[in-house]
């Protein structure tokens, strides 16, 4: 095949643009589809091919998921005869790779606002799964035109005739309309790429009105600055031209502006209906925010475009540098990953134990281990990340309502009327047979049944309403293994219940450690305070004097442990003779380590904290991968 031609400088015609993504589940193929495509068009030839191309970072290639959506432009002919009936000529696709876990859905919501399609990636040897539902419904609500397509249909355990008509029921098309493709032997590649450009919408707007494009997504480069990626609405952008940000005020020049196709790609201007990227030179990464609008300086838009909903973060958890001399590099590697990554929120905080830190807003455990882990690689940082929660609002008798994101901020005096922990409404989707397995999960959960669909013959659909504190942790993980990796889950957030919760201390002689509170209910406290207790007792070393570890609700101990103390074998000396001589001699001792405990302090090495931190939930369980 020849190499693609490189964009011309200057407008394309929106009548010939297709802007559509790909929305899947993990391991349904997408990334493989998406090489599937840069192949046939010409973007990335043989020689520069790889797989999971549009996957840049080193995270995702290890994981094999797709945390970043990523754009990319590639020119696709039709040619005269094709089957799909679609108009011959040479047309641009925009394609943007999402990603398909539960805590990316704002990656996808974004990427939703720059396409007019959506394209529906299904495995064929596994059906739909909750979170693709999600994404689904996402797509419905943005007025996307859905294209189903049934991947992997070369598996031996594909059952292609049950899934596509799964798919149609859910898409409401005839199951004729389902796609069928392989991505790994490139069957049916062709046919889809017609399809996109048959059923895709062309892009609508005014060429002749002021500039408007929609900032979708941005990064920072070292050398040159913040990269802004944009879908332009109306007018068009041209290099050097004057730009503005409608939202700051802040106006820039415009040093470069082009396309990704799919490496960046010079050219004079971007229209109607165009993706594309734009560089200012600018440094400070407030600048350029995900969701506003950017215009012409002079002679600009007034009315800025729709933006996104900034999402709520579900869990917090605490990130403190292990040298403290990090935390200026912390503040600005947060900065610039915020850029990237539009969904974290982040405020500094201190802790008596682990010193100067942010707690760090995210939409998921998986995005808390992503973003942790690209801090440490991407700025050569070391962290330590306390226990995640959620956020709690304790309201007092008086009438008083705070607001709890971390344990420390619990209240201690006054009376307490009641905690209220967020809920989350969970869609589980399974073969019928674990029916029994999960509803025992969400009844150890505090979960309430809302109902039960059976989508075919032997899968069914599952809605509960579960307590979010109880979730973070190792739900996902259980949830797997009882249906031997068959069941998938999605969750939003809904609101908010009374419940019976309580703060458990940890003491080290009699002293409380911030940083190994936890808010829990009052069932699962003992468990805790044991496991915990437990725990520090086999990571503290010890010391000359004995050490006590307790647990406490309040002023009530719940759980003990001891460190003994080291003790100097003071008898060593005594060959023999009067045992008062022995005795005067550890009465002694014991005068000592009295002396000893009352001005010794307990000093809990970062080891320590990074072991009971790092792998503990209140249940003492991993959370998941």
């Amino acid at each position: 095949m020849p190499p693609a031609p490189a964009p011309k400088p200057g407008r394309t015609d929106p009548a010939i643009i297709r802007n559509f993504c790909i929305i899947a589940h993990i391991d349904h193929g997408k990334s493989t589809l998406a090489d599937q495509m840069l192949r046939l068009t010409g973007v990335v030839d043989a020689r520069a091919a790889r797989a999971q191309y549009l996957d840049r970072m080193d995270i995702e290639r290890e994981r094999g998921i797709t945390i970043k959506s990523q754009a990319v432009r590639m020119p696709w002919t039709v040619p005269g005869d094709n089957e799909e009936g679609a108009e011959p000529g040479t047309y641009v696709l925009n394609m943007i790779d999402t990603p398909g876990h539960v805590d990316f859905t704002y990656e996808v919501s974004r990427s939703l606002e720059a396409c007019e399609a959506a394209v529906l990636l299904v495995d064929a040897a596994q059906g739909i799964e909750a979170q693709t539902l999600a994404n689904l419904y996402l797509a419905m609500g943005a007025d996307l035109h859905i294209i189903p397509v049934l991947n992997k249909i070369d598996l031996p355990s594909a059952n292609v005739e049950k899934y596509a008509a799964e798919l149609a029921g859910l898409v409401g098309c005839d199951v004729s309309d389902v796609l069928l493709t392989s991505a790994k032997t490139g069957v049916g590649i062709e046919t889809l790429l017609n399809e996109i450009v048959k059923q895709t919408p062309a892009p609508v707007g005014d060429a002749d009105k002021p500039a408007r494009a929609l900032i979708f997504d941005s990064v920072y480069d070292t050398y040159r600055g913040v990269v802004t990626y944009v879908r332009v609405v109306d007018g068009k952008l041209s290099h050097r031209d004057r730009i503005k940000m409608m939202s700051t005020g802040a106006v820039h020049e415009m040093l470069e502006v082009g396309v990704i196709s799919p490496e960046p790609v010079k050219t004079g201007e971007i229209g109607v209906g165009e993706v594309g990227y734009l560089i200012t030179g600018v440094k400070d990464v407030r600048q350029s925010r995900v969701g506003d609008t950017v215009t012409s300086q002079h002679h600009g838009a007034t009315e800025p475009l729709g933006g996104y909903k900034h999402p709520n973060p579900m869990v917090y958890a605490g990130l403190y540098p292990i040298d403290g001399d990090d935390y200026p590099v912390l503040r600005d590697a947060l900065e610039k990953l915020q850029l990237n990554d539009a969904a974290l929120a982040y405020e500094p905080e201190t802790s008596g134990a682990l010193g100067f830190g942010f707690r760090v807003g995210f939409l998921g455990l998986l995005h808390m281990e992503i973003t942790r882990d690209r801090l440490e690689r991407e700025f050569n940082l070391d962290l330590i990340s306390t226990a995640p929660n959620v956020v709690y609002e304790v309201v007092m008798e008086d009438g008083k309502r705070i607001e709890v994101t971390n344990p420390s901020e619990y209240p201690d005096g006054g009376k307490i009327a009641e905690v209220r922990e967020p809920v989350v409404r969970a869609t589980i989707l399974s073969p019928s047979d674990y029916i029994g397995a999960i509803m025992e999960l969400c009844q150890t959960k505090r979960g309430v049944l809302q109902g039960m669909d059976y989508l075919s013959e032997d899968r069914v659909e599952m809605r509960y309403v579960l307590p979010m504190g109880e979730i973070v942790f190792d739900f996902f993980d259980q949830l797997k293994s009882r249906t031997k990796g068959y069941a998938s889950l999605d969750y939003e957030r809904t609101g908010d219940q009374a419940a019976d919760l309580v703060k458990v201390d940890i003491l080290l002689q009699g002293e409380p450690v911030d940083a190994f509170s936890a808010i829990i209910h009052k069932d699962a406290a003992y468990a805790y305070g044991v496991m915990m207790a437990g725990k520090l007792k086999d990571l503290i070393p010890r010391q000359q004097f004995e050490v006590p570890i307790q647990a406490a609700i309040g002023a009530r101990v719940i759980a003990r442990e001891n460190i003994r103390a080291i003790r100097k074998d003071v008898l060593a000396k005594c060959y023999g003779g009067d045992i008062t001589r022995k005795r005067k001699l550890l009465e002694k001792q014991k005068e000592g380590k009295k002396r000893m405990k009352m001005v010794g302090r307990v000093e809990v090495p970062q080891e320590a904290f990074v072991a009971a931190l790092s792998t503990s939930g209140p249940a003492g369980d991993k959370p998941k991968k």
